[in-house]
């Protein structure tokens, strides 16, 4: 889980926030209503055809706890499940048609509550250790990142994912400008999938107006600097918070 701390306007005032799903339009950190039915409705059409998950799986290409987890609600069941299981299960067009009433989130539900403290932001100084920060990647590496997410997420979400991460670095060009400062350890710099189109990206993006980009080197590191990122805001209401990633490839 992703743990937003609320400092309050003093420091003295502390609370935790969850990250579990938590955007304005789904409260008591439930999934869509619209996921929900979706998945009931397709496993109700499979069970009166007599179709097992397994068969189902099979023919729309995914294990059948993906399935199951569809079925559930705790994924939002995608078009292509929902035209083969409309195919395979007679439904004349009812499931597919539910298509238009689902939505992907842009983000995991446990990163929601984040991001919508970052998009009201007005500074943000960030550390990383292992990874490029979200803020920062281009779209080349953080497609390599949620690409290589386990357990594995299908192309569609992978694009979507990478999507709504361009979508957010709007965020280092906003006016007013939001004050953006990221530390980098020198480690993150150092792997194969840096390439030289992420550290130009990483020259531009630190001329721009309002953004600071350092590197922390190796030789300054000490312990404190290994135990994982951190992410620190401030908001229009002057509340701060903080948050430690458990899941860099959210970020």
């Amino acid at each position: 889980m992703t743990e937003v701390i609320h400092a309050g306007v003093y420091p003295s005032e502390v609370r935790a926030v969850s990250g579990q799903y938590n955007s304005h339009s789904h409260s008591n950190s439930q999934p869509p209503v619209a996921w929900r039915y979706g998945g009931n409705q397709m496993k109700r059409w499979r069970t009166k055809a007599n179709v097992s998950r397994e068969e189902l799986a099979e023919a729309a290409n995914y294990s059948p706890d993906t399935i199951k987890s569809m079925e559930q609600g705790v994924r939002m069941p995608t078009p292509r499940a929902l035209d083969v299981a409309d195919q395979l299960c007679g439904a004349e067009g009812l499931l597919s048609s539910a298509k238009d009433y689902l939505q992907r989130e842009k983000f995991p539900a446990r990163a929601q509550d984040f991001m919508e403290r970052e998009r009201e932001a007005i500074s943000l100084w960030w550390y990383e250790v292992a990874l490029i920060p979200g803020l920062l990647q281009t779209e080349g590496y953080a497609r390599r990142l949620i690409g290589s997410h386990w357990p594995p997420v299908d192309e569609e979400t992978v694009e979507e994912r990478v999507a709504a991460r361009m979508e957010r670095q709007e965020i280092l060009t906003r006016k007013p400008p939001v004050a953006c400062s990221f530390v980098v350890f020198e480690a993150a710099l150092r792997v194969p999938q840096v390439d030289a189109a992420q550290l130009l990206w990483l020259v531009g993006a630190g001329r721009l107006n309002g953004v600071s980009i350092q590197v922390l080197p190796f030789a300054r590191a000490n312990s404190a600097a290994l135990m994982g990122p951190m992410v620190l805001l401030e908001t229009r209401d002057r509340e701060r918070f903080a948050t430690q990633p458990d899941s860099p490839r959210a970020s």
